[in-house]
């Protein structure tokens, strides 16, 4: 439905400028016909490469023209703000119904007056955007050109729809509900980075090693001994968020070599020696191998 949606701002939308740009890229994350997506303007800022102020403004400029519209009363995940696109909406309502005995009747452009549809919030749960707590009691959310004001005319806090991790990365895919994996999503930001130890093998990685062939390569004991032997060389490194882990772990599993029978191991772990079992120095070790492989067979003899 979002390829829908950007053709109506390709196509039928005033914006001009970076409004356009801020416009299409909320349009880009709409799920369904109700023209309803969530972002934040850190991420905005990531998509359009404009500035915070940029942002701000086009987010102005598109509620003032009414082709956007923010939706107080509802939060997306990690409590992000809510759009709505109504002249978008209003205009693939009137294409259905138009074309809904003939799939070739011609549509005519859209016009202000168009009636935009009844929001169905209850749909809107499956794709993470839930009522706001407190929406009755709690004052207005701050409009869209800065934060709210107390009644001294304090600034009080920053947008709450910029609050996320500390890289202002989001949760993807976009506009859908997943689990807690790896101490992520939580309600602190810094949840969202775990070390190296405490990351756990996701299902997706799991798959991976199948369906790459590497756990048929390096057999279940083998994938074992190379995951303990990538979260001992990645001890030391500073904690990222569990998408940075899987990416980092996959690359050193599709690396990693099945150890050759009776000659020592070269890449063994940090501290230790690479053939312990024989008793053998490092050095030895070294020469071992550097003997091993001089004897190895290359087909030219």
């Amino acid at each position: 439905m979002s390829v829908d949606t950007r053709e109506w701002a390709w196509g039928h939308s005033s914006s001009r400028g970076n409004a356009r740009l801020v416009l299409l890229s909320i349009a880009d994350r709409v799920p369904d016909e109700q023209c309803v997506a969530w972002a934040s303007v850190t991420s905005l800022m990531k998509r359009t490469n404009a500035s915070r102020n940029a942002v701000r403004s086009a987010l102005t400029a598109l509620a003032e023209s009414g082709e956007l519209e923010v939706l107080d009363d509802l939060d997306g995940p990690q409590r992000s703000t809510v759009y709505r696109l109504p002249r978008a909406a209003a205009w693939l309502a009137k294409v259905a119904a138009a074309r809904h005995n003939d799939p070739d009747a011609y549509v005519d452009p859209p016009h202000r007056d168009d009636p935009v549809p009844e929001l169905e919030k209850s749909l809107l749960r499956r794709h993470g955007i839930w009522p706001r707590a407190g929406a009755e009691s709690d004052p207005h959310r701050q409009n869209l050109t800065g934060a709210e004001l107390d009644p001294t005319g304090q600034n009080l806090a920053p947008p709450r729809g910029e609050i996320g991790p500390p890289t202002g990365s989001e949760p993807a895919p976009q506009n859908r509900r997943e689990p807690k994996v790896n101490r992520r999503y939580s309600s602190s930001g810094a949840a969202d980075l775990t070390s190296a130890a405490d990351w756990e093998i996701d299902d997706a990685s799991r798959s991976w090693a199948q369906q790459q062939g590497h756990l048929a390569r390096l057999g279940e004991q083998g994938l074992r001994a190379a995951d303990a032997k990538w979260r001992s060389h990645r001890a030391a490194w500073s904690p990222r968020t569990a998408a940075a882990w899987a990416a980092d772990w996959r690359t050193w599993i599709a690396r990693e070599r099945v150890p050759t029978p009776g000659r020592p191991n070269l890449y063994a772990l940090p501290g230790g020696t690479p053939a312990t079992e024989t008793g053998m120095t490092r050095a030895e070790a070294h020469t071992a191998a550097l003997l091993a492989a001089l004897d190895e067979s290359t087909g030219t003899e």
